[in-house]
Protein backbone atom coordinates (compact mmCIF):
# COMPACT_ATOMS: atom_id res chain seq x y z
CA UNK A 1 0.00 0.00 0.00
CA UNK A 2 1.27 3.81 -0.93
CA UNK A 3 2.17 5.43 2.29
CA UNK A 4 2.48 2.41 4.58
CA UNK A 5 4.97 -0.33 5.91
CA UNK A 6 4.09 -3.73 4.77
CA UNK A 7 3.82 -5.82 7.63
CA UNK A 8 2.67 -9.36 6.19
CA UNK A 9 5.35 -11.85 6.36
CA UNK A 10 6.72 -12.78 3.33
CA UNK A 11 9.74 -14.73 2.50
CA UNK A 12 13.65 -13.85 1.47
CA UNK A 13 15.24 -13.97 -1.92
CA UNK A 14 15.93 -17.45 -2.58
CA UNK A 15 18.96 -18.37 -5.53
CA UNK A 16 16.49 -17.95 -8.44
CA UNK A 17 15.16 -14.30 -7.43
CA UNK A 18 19.09 -13.56 -7.21
CA UNK A 19 19.93 -15.06 -10.85
CA UNK A 20 17.41 -13.01 -11.97
CA UNK A 21 17.90 -9.83 -10.79
CA UNK A 22 22.02 -10.82 -11.93
CA UNK A 23 21.02 -11.56 -15.43
CA UNK A 24 18.40 -9.06 -16.01
CA UNK A 25 20.88 -6.49 -14.38
CA UNK A 26 23.87 -7.24 -16.22
CA UNK A 27 21.22 -7.68 -19.68
CA UNK A 28 20.21 -4.40 -18.40
CA UNK A 29 23.70 -2.73 -18.12
CA UNK A 30 25.22 -3.84 -21.27
CA UNK A 31 21.70 -2.34 -23.60
CA UNK A 32 21.88 1.03 -21.87
CA UNK A 33 25.81 1.07 -22.48
CA UNK A 34 25.53 0.52 -25.89
CA UNK A 35 22.60 3.45 -26.35
CA UNK A 36 24.44 6.31 -24.22
CA UNK A 37 27.88 5.53 -25.27
CA UNK A 38 27.19 7.87 -28.34
CA UNK A 39 27.36 10.96 -25.54
CA UNK A 40 30.37 10.06 -24.67
CA UNK A 41 32.35 10.28 -27.51
CA UNK A 42 29.63 13.15 -29.40
CA UNK A 43 32.38 15.64 -29.52
CA UNK A 44 34.73 13.10 -31.71
CA UNK A 45 31.43 12.32 -33.71
CA UNK A 46 30.26 15.95 -34.06
CA UNK A 47 33.97 16.34 -36.21
CA UNK A 48 33.52 13.13 -38.92
CA UNK A 49 30.00 13.27 -39.50
CA UNK A 50 29.39 16.56 -40.54
CA UNK A 51 31.48 19.50 -42.34
CA UNK A 52 34.84 20.65 -41.51
CA UNK A 53 33.50 23.93 -42.55
CA UNK A 54 29.89 23.93 -39.88
CA UNK A 55 30.52 26.12 -36.52
CA UNK A 56 32.05 23.82 -33.46
CA UNK A 57 28.46 24.63 -31.69
CA UNK A 58 25.98 24.28 -34.71
CA UNK A 59 27.54 20.41 -35.14
CA UNK A 60 27.64 19.76 -31.62
CA UNK A 61 23.71 20.68 -31.13
CA UNK A 62 23.04 18.73 -34.55
CA UNK A 63 24.99 16.06 -32.76
CA UNK A 64 23.03 15.99 -29.30
CA UNK A 65 20.08 16.40 -32.00
CA UNK A 66 20.90 13.23 -33.19
CA UNK A 67 21.41 11.31 -30.07
CA UNK A 68 18.18 13.13 -28.77
CA UNK A 69 16.30 11.21 -31.70
CA UNK A 70 17.09 8.22 -29.77
CA UNK A 71 14.64 9.55 -27.36
CA UNK A 72 12.04 10.72 -29.64
CA UNK A 73 11.28 7.14 -31.23
CA UNK A 74 11.44 5.55 -27.65
CA UNK A 75 7.54 5.52 -27.01
CA UNK A 76 6.76 3.96 -30.60
CA UNK A 77 9.19 1.06 -29.67
CA UNK A 78 7.41 0.84 -26.06
CA UNK A 79 4.30 0.74 -26.98
CA UNK A 80 4.83 -2.15 -29.54
CA UNK A 81 7.24 -4.15 -27.24
CA UNK A 82 4.44 -3.50 -23.88
CA UNK A 83 1.65 -4.35 -26.07
CA UNK A 84 2.87 -8.12 -26.91
CA UNK A 85 4.69 -8.58 -23.62
CA UNK A 86 1.09 -8.01 -21.99
CA UNK A 87 -0.20 -10.29 -24.35
CA UNK A 88 2.32 -13.40 -24.73
CA UNK A 89 4.89 -12.52 -22.14
CA UNK A 90 7.61 -10.62 -20.65
CA UNK A 91 10.77 -12.62 -21.50
CA UNK A 92 10.37 -12.64 -25.17
CA UNK A 93 10.39 -9.10 -25.13
CA UNK A 94 12.51 -8.64 -22.58
CA UNK A 95 15.55 -10.55 -24.92
CA UNK A 96 14.36 -9.41 -28.19
CA UNK A 97 15.04 -5.88 -26.83
CA UNK A 98 19.00 -6.49 -26.39
CA UNK A 99 19.32 -7.65 -30.00
CA UNK A 100 17.32 -4.80 -31.38
CA UNK A 101 20.03 -2.95 -29.25
CA UNK A 102 23.38 -4.72 -30.21
CA UNK A 103 23.60 -4.53 -33.61
CA UNK A 104 22.72 -1.28 -34.35
CA UNK A 105 25.95 -0.57 -32.28
CA UNK A 106 27.98 -2.82 -34.04
CA UNK A 107 26.26 -1.09 -37.06
CA UNK A 108 27.59 2.40 -36.01
CA UNK A 109 30.88 1.43 -35.20
CA UNK A 110 31.34 0.24 -38.73
CA UNK A 111 29.88 3.47 -39.99
CA UNK A 112 31.86 5.59 -42.77
CA UNK A 113 31.98 8.58 -41.95
CA UNK A 114 31.36 12.52 -43.89
CA UNK A 115 34.64 12.43 -45.24
CA UNK A 116 33.57 9.44 -47.40
CA UNK A 117 30.16 9.57 -48.27
CA UNK A 118 28.59 12.94 -47.34
CA UNK A 119 25.33 13.67 -46.26
CA UNK A 120 24.64 9.71 -46.21
CA UNK A 121 26.80 9.75 -43.03
CA UNK A 122 24.68 11.75 -40.68
CA UNK A 123 21.62 10.31 -41.56
CA UNK A 124 22.73 6.58 -41.21
CA UNK A 125 23.82 7.46 -37.91
CA UNK A 126 20.53 8.67 -37.22
CA UNK A 127 18.90 5.79 -38.54
CA UNK A 128 21.01 3.78 -36.36
CA UNK A 129 20.13 5.92 -32.95
CA UNK A 130 16.74 5.26 -33.65
CA UNK A 131 16.44 1.46 -33.74
CA UNK A 132 18.63 1.90 -30.51
CA UNK A 133 15.86 3.59 -29.48
CA UNK A 134 13.03 1.12 -30.52
CA UNK A 135 15.47 -1.23 -28.33
CA UNK A 136 15.47 1.06 -25.25
CA UNK A 137 12.08 1.70 -25.46
CA UNK A 138 10.55 -1.48 -24.64
CA UNK A 139 13.86 -2.90 -22.06
CA UNK A 140 13.87 -0.65 -19.23
CA UNK A 141 9.67 -1.00 -18.49
CA UNK A 142 10.47 -4.38 -18.99
CA UNK A 143 13.10 -5.02 -16.98
CA UNK A 144 11.31 -3.02 -14.17
CA UNK A 145 7.85 -5.37 -14.66
CA UNK A 146 10.06 -8.17 -15.27
CA UNK A 147 11.89 -8.32 -11.66
CA UNK A 148 8.96 -6.69 -9.77
CA UNK A 149 7.00 -9.95 -10.84
CA UNK A 150 9.50 -12.16 -9.72
CA UNK A 151 10.54 -11.16 -6.25
CA UNK A 152 8.44 -11.00 -3.01
CA UNK A 153 6.28 -8.24 -2.68
CA UNK A 154 8.00 -6.56 0.32
CA UNK A 155 11.18 -6.58 -1.99
CA UNK A 156 9.68 -4.89 -5.00
CA UNK A 157 11.39 -1.74 -3.92
CA UNK A 158 15.17 -3.31 -3.51
CA UNK A 159 14.84 -5.06 -7.44
CA UNK A 160 13.73 -2.04 -8.54
CA UNK A 161 17.00 -0.27 -7.17
CA UNK A 162 18.96 -3.00 -7.86
CA UNK A 163 18.23 -2.99 -11.78
CA UNK A 164 18.42 0.52 -11.53
CA UNK A 165 21.73 0.08 -10.36
CA UNK A 166 22.53 -2.34 -13.16
CA UNK A 167 21.35 0.32 -15.81
CA UNK A 168 23.76 2.95 -14.19
CA UNK A 169 26.58 0.60 -14.72
CA UNK A 170 25.78 0.75 -18.35
CA UNK A 171 26.41 4.45 -18.00
CA UNK A 172 29.71 3.35 -15.51
CA UNK A 173 31.09 0.77 -18.49
CA UNK A 174 30.41 3.93 -20.97
CA UNK A 175 32.47 6.33 -18.59
CA UNK A 176 35.27 4.14 -17.99
CA UNK A 177 35.61 2.74 -21.81
CA UNK A 178 36.00 6.75 -22.32
CA UNK A 179 38.55 7.40 -20.26
CA UNK A 180 40.57 4.40 -21.36
CA UNK A 181 40.30 4.97 -24.94
CA UNK A 182 41.51 8.69 -24.04
CA UNK A 183 44.03 7.82 -22.18
CA UNK A 184 45.34 4.98 -24.39
CA UNK A 185 44.97 6.68 -28.13
CA UNK A 186 46.28 10.17 -29.01
CA UNK A 187 43.57 12.71 -30.39
CA UNK A 188 44.44 11.68 -33.84
CA UNK A 189 43.99 7.97 -33.08
CA UNK A 190 40.91 8.66 -31.79
CA UNK A 191 39.51 10.36 -34.48
CA UNK A 192 41.03 7.32 -37.06
CA UNK A 193 40.01 4.45 -35.60
CA UNK A 194 39.38 5.11 -31.37
CA UNK A 195 36.05 6.31 -31.33
CA UNK A 196 34.81 3.11 -32.82
CA UNK A 197 36.65 0.79 -30.55
CA UNK A 198 33.72 1.42 -27.50
CA UNK A 199 30.88 0.74 -30.27
CA UNK A 200 32.09 -2.39 -31.80
CA UNK A 201 32.58 -3.87 -28.20
CA UNK A 202 29.52 -2.50 -27.09
CA UNK A 203 27.73 -4.58 -30.05
CA UNK A 204 29.88 -7.69 -29.37
CA UNK A 205 28.51 -7.72 -25.35
CA UNK A 206 25.25 -7.05 -26.13
CA UNK A 207 24.93 -10.25 -28.49
CA UNK A 208 26.28 -12.17 -25.09
CA UNK A 209 23.71 -10.70 -22.63
CA UNK A 210 21.08 -11.54 -25.37
CA UNK A 211 22.68 -15.53 -25.60
CA UNK A 212 22.57 -15.27 -21.50
CA UNK A 213 19.09 -14.14 -21.36
CA UNK A 214 17.74 -17.23 -22.71
CA UNK A 215 18.11 -18.62 -19.11
CA UNK A 216 15.77 -16.52 -17.77
CA UNK A 217 11.72 -17.93 -16.91
CA UNK A 218 8.46 -16.25 -17.10
CA UNK A 219 7.40 -14.46 -14.67
CA UNK A 220 5.24 -16.50 -12.65
CA UNK A 221 2.60 -13.71 -12.15
CA UNK A 222 2.04 -13.47 -15.94
CA UNK A 223 1.70 -17.38 -15.79
CA UNK A 224 -1.09 -16.95 -13.46
CA UNK A 225 -2.79 -14.46 -15.00
CA UNK A 226 -3.07 -16.76 -18.43
CA UNK A 227 -3.94 -19.84 -16.58
CA UNK A 228 -6.72 -18.48 -15.32
CA UNK A 229 -7.66 -17.02 -18.52
CA UNK A 230 -8.03 -13.36 -17.69
CA UNK A 231 -5.46 -11.63 -20.17
CA UNK A 232 -8.46 -11.35 -22.46
CA UNK A 233 -6.24 -7.99 -24.07
CA UNK A 234 -6.14 -9.20 -27.80
CA UNK A 235 -10.34 -6.99 -28.31
CA UNK A 236 -8.18 -3.94 -26.57
CA UNK A 237 -5.34 -2.54 -26.63
CA UNK A 238 -3.17 -2.85 -23.15
CA UNK A 239 -2.85 1.24 -23.40
CA UNK A 240 -5.99 2.32 -23.93
CA UNK A 241 -6.88 0.85 -20.92
CA UNK A 242 -4.09 2.80 -19.17
CA UNK A 243 -5.14 6.01 -20.48
CA UNK A 244 -9.08 5.37 -19.79
CA UNK A 245 -8.69 3.95 -16.44
CA UNK A 246 -5.24 4.70 -14.74
CA UNK A 247 -4.71 8.29 -16.38
CA UNK A 248 -3.32 9.53 -12.72
CA UNK A 249 -1.59 7.19 -12.15
CA UNK A 250 -0.12 7.51 -15.57
CA UNK A 251 0.37 11.22 -15.17
CA UNK A 252 2.57 10.76 -11.63
CA UNK A 253 4.59 8.30 -13.52
CA UNK A 254 5.45 10.77 -16.23
CA UNK A 255 5.85 13.34 -13.88
CA UNK A 256 8.71 11.10 -11.59
CA UNK A 257 9.90 10.23 -15.09
CA UNK A 258 11.00 13.26 -15.99
CA UNK A 259 12.59 14.18 -13.19
CA UNK A 260 14.67 10.95 -13.61
CA UNK A 261 15.98 12.21 -16.93
CA UNK A 262 17.00 15.25 -15.76
CA UNK A 263 19.54 13.46 -12.94
CA UNK A 264 20.68 10.92 -15.26
CA UNK A 265 20.62 13.35 -18.56
CA UNK A 266 22.25 15.80 -17.31
CA UNK A 267 24.33 14.83 -14.14
CA UNK A 268 25.37 11.64 -15.33
CA UNK A 269 25.69 12.07 -19.37
CA UNK A 270 26.30 15.78 -20.49
CA UNK A 271 28.11 16.97 -17.41
CA UNK A 272 31.27 15.49 -18.65
CA UNK A 273 31.34 17.25 -21.80
CA UNK A 274 29.92 20.81 -20.23
CA UNK A 275 32.81 20.32 -17.63
CA UNK A 276 35.47 20.20 -20.11
CA UNK A 277 33.59 22.94 -22.65
CA UNK A 278 32.20 25.77 -19.96
CA UNK A 279 34.05 25.29 -17.24
CA UNK A 280 37.61 24.70 -18.60
CA UNK A 281 38.17 20.60 -17.42
CA UNK A 282 40.38 18.20 -18.89
CA UNK A 283 39.04 15.34 -20.58
CA UNK A 284 40.41 12.65 -18.43
CA UNK A 285 39.40 14.96 -14.93
CA UNK A 286 35.78 15.07 -15.86
CA UNK A 287 35.32 11.83 -17.25
CA UNK A 288 37.08 10.45 -13.74
CA UNK A 289 35.30 12.61 -11.79
CA UNK A 290 32.05 11.05 -13.72
CA UNK A 291 33.31 7.31 -12.67
CA UNK A 292 32.94 8.62 -9.07
CA UNK A 293 29.91 10.04 -9.54
CA UNK A 294 28.56 6.85 -11.20
CA UNK A 295 29.59 4.76 -7.94
CA UNK A 296 27.57 7.05 -5.91
CA UNK A 297 24.71 6.73 -8.12
CA UNK A 298 24.89 2.67 -7.70
CA UNK A 299 25.13 2.95 -4.59
CA UNK A 300 22.18 5.28 -3.80
CA UNK A 301 19.59 3.46 -6.31
CA UNK A 302 19.80 0.47 -4.27
CA UNK A 303 19.41 2.56 -0.82
CA UNK A 304 16.69 4.03 -1.72
CA UNK A 305 15.32 0.97 -3.41
CA UNK A 306 15.45 -0.97 -0.28
CA UNK A 307 14.35 2.14 1.72
CA UNK A 308 10.90 2.30 -0.27
CA UNK A 309 10.42 -1.36 0.95
CA UNK A 310 10.92 -0.23 4.67
CA UNK A 311 9.37 3.14 4.88
CA UNK A 312 6.48 5.10 2.82
CA UNK A 313 7.30 6.07 -0.53
CA UNK A 314 5.60 9.53 -0.34
CA UNK A 315 8.58 10.04 2.33
CA UNK A 316 11.29 8.46 0.57
CA UNK A 317 10.15 10.54 -2.29
CA UNK A 318 10.35 13.69 -0.65
CA UNK A 319 13.50 13.38 1.60
CA UNK A 320 15.37 12.03 -1.29
CA UNK A 321 15.03 15.02 -4.12
CA UNK A 322 15.64 17.51 -1.23
CA UNK A 323 18.52 15.67 -0.62
CA UNK A 324 19.26 15.59 -4.75
CA UNK A 325 18.40 19.14 -5.21
CA UNK A 326 20.92 20.51 -2.77
CA UNK A 327 23.26 18.04 -3.90
CA UNK A 328 23.25 19.01 -7.22
CA UNK A 329 23.59 22.58 -6.52
CA UNK A 330 26.24 22.19 -4.24
CA UNK A 331 27.62 20.76 -7.31
CA UNK A 332 27.47 23.41 -9.78
CA UNK A 333 28.56 26.27 -7.09
CA UNK A 334 31.88 24.03 -6.38
CA UNK A 335 32.94 24.14 -9.78
CA UNK A 336 35.16 27.02 -9.61
CA UNK A 337 37.62 25.06 -6.99
CA UNK A 338 38.89 22.43 -9.16
CA UNK A 339 39.52 20.50 -5.78
CA UNK A 340 36.54 19.86 -4.79
CA UNK A 341 35.20 18.13 -8.28
CA UNK A 342 36.27 14.51 -7.07
CA UNK A 343 34.06 15.22 -3.61
CA UNK A 344 31.12 17.46 -4.93
CA UNK A 345 30.24 15.39 -8.54
CA UNK A 346 30.16 11.67 -6.34
CA UNK A 347 27.56 13.43 -3.77
CA UNK A 348 25.71 14.78 -6.70
CA UNK A 349 25.99 11.15 -8.18
CA UNK A 350 24.80 9.59 -4.83
CA UNK A 351 21.83 12.36 -4.21
CA UNK A 352 20.07 11.62 -8.03
CA UNK A 353 20.22 7.89 -7.04
CA UNK A 354 17.11 8.98 -5.69
CA UNK A 355 15.66 8.05 -8.99
CA UNK A 356 16.38 4.38 -8.39
CA UNK A 357 13.28 4.27 -6.35
CA UNK A 358 10.82 5.96 -9.10
CA UNK A 359 10.25 2.28 -10.96
CA UNK A 360 8.22 1.54 -7.08
CA UNK A 361 5.64 3.25 -7.91
CA UNK A 362 5.41 2.40 -11.70
CA UNK A 363 5.34 -0.93 -11.38
CA UNK A 364 2.86 -0.83 -8.17
CA UNK A 365 0.52 1.16 -9.63
CA UNK A 366 -0.29 -0.75 -12.22
CA UNK A 367 -2.21 -4.38 -12.69
CA UNK A 368 -0.53 -7.64 -14.66
CA UNK A 369 -2.60 -7.86 -17.13
CA UNK A 370 -1.46 -3.67 -18.31
CA UNK A 371 1.83 -3.34 -15.91
CA UNK A 372 3.91 -3.61 -19.43
CA UNK A 373 2.24 -0.98 -21.19
CA UNK A 374 1.37 0.81 -18.21
CA UNK A 375 5.36 1.81 -17.27
CA UNK A 376 6.58 1.64 -20.73
CA UNK A 377 4.07 4.19 -22.23
CA UNK A 378 4.41 6.56 -19.10
CA UNK A 379 7.98 6.21 -18.69
CA UNK A 380 9.16 6.49 -22.38
CA UNK A 381 6.50 9.01 -23.37
CA UNK A 382 7.67 11.62 -20.49
CA UNK A 383 11.57 10.51 -21.63
CA UNK A 384 10.95 10.76 -25.21
CA UNK A 385 9.93 14.94 -24.50
CA UNK A 386 12.33 15.74 -21.90
CA UNK A 387 15.03 13.06 -23.82
CA UNK A 388 14.05 14.71 -26.75
CA UNK A 389 14.64 18.10 -25.54
CA UNK A 390 16.96 18.45 -22.60
CA UNK A 391 20.44 17.89 -24.71
CA UNK A 392 19.38 20.86 -27.27
CA UNK A 393 17.95 22.95 -24.48
CA UNK A 394 21.23 22.49 -21.98
CA UNK A 395 23.45 22.71 -24.66
CA UNK A 396 21.84 26.14 -26.22
CA UNK A 397 21.20 27.52 -23.14
CA UNK A 398 24.62 26.70 -21.74
CA UNK A 399 26.15 28.76 -24.60
CA UNK A 400 24.34 31.68 -25.00
CA UNK A 401 22.67 32.10 -21.34
CA UNK A 402 24.76 31.16 -18.67
CA UNK A 403 26.92 27.95 -17.51
CA UNK A 404 24.38 27.61 -14.48
CA UNK A 405 21.89 26.49 -17.05
CA UNK A 406 21.85 23.14 -16.20
CA UNK A 407 21.98 23.12 -12.20
CA UNK A 408 18.47 25.47 -12.83
CA UNK A 409 17.20 22.63 -14.83
CA UNK A 410 18.17 20.05 -12.93
CA UNK A 411 17.18 21.48 -9.12
CA UNK A 412 13.54 22.97 -10.30
CA UNK A 413 12.66 19.76 -11.35
CA UNK A 414 13.88 17.40 -8.23
CA UNK A 415 11.79 20.10 -6.19
CA UNK A 416 9.08 18.88 -8.34
CA UNK A 417 9.90 15.66 -7.49
CA UNK A 418 9.91 16.38 -3.69
CA UNK A 419 6.11 18.25 -4.35
CA UNK A 420 4.98 14.90 -5.91
CA UNK A 421 5.97 12.99 -2.72
CA UNK A 422 4.37 15.76 -0.38
CA UNK A 423 1.23 15.22 -2.41
CA UNK A 424 1.83 11.17 -1.32
CA UNK A 425 2.41 12.41 2.09
CA UNK A 426 -0.63 14.87 2.63
CA UNK A 427 -3.10 12.77 0.91
CA UNK A 428 -1.77 9.34 1.56
CA UNK A 429 -3.83 8.00 -1.49
CA UNK A 430 -2.72 4.62 -1.07
CA UNK A 431 -6.21 2.49 -1.77
CA UNK A 432 -6.84 4.79 -4.78
CA UNK A 433 -3.26 3.93 -6.41
CA UNK A 434 -1.60 0.64 -5.83
CA UNK A 435 -2.97 -2.18 -7.97
CA UNK A 436 -3.92 -4.87 -5.74
CA UNK A 437 -2.34 -7.88 -7.41
CA UNK A 438 0.99 -6.43 -6.40
CA UNK A 439 0.20 -4.34 -2.86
Amino acid sequence: MLGSVTITPMRSLNNQDYKTLALSALGGALEFYDFIIFVFFSITISHLFFPNDMPAWLSQVQTFGIFAAGYLIRPFGGIVMAHFGDLFGRKRMFTLSILLMALPTLFIGCLPTYSSIGIFAPLLLLIMRLCQGLAVGGEVPGAWTFVAEHVPKNKIGLACGILTSGLSLGILLGSLVSTIMNKSASPQQMIDWGWRVPFIIGGIFGLIAMYLRRWLKETPIFLAIQKRKQLELSKKLPVVTVLTQYLPQTILSMLLTWVLSAGIMVIMLMTPILLQKQFGFSAIDALQGNILAIVGLIISCTFYGLMMDKFTMGKVLFIGCIIAAIAVASFYLSLDNPHLLFITYPLAGFGIGIVGSFAYFMVKVFPTEIRYSGVSFSFNMAYAIAGGLTPLMISFFSDFLSKMAPAFYVVALFVLGALIGLFLLIHNNSERYIAKDIA
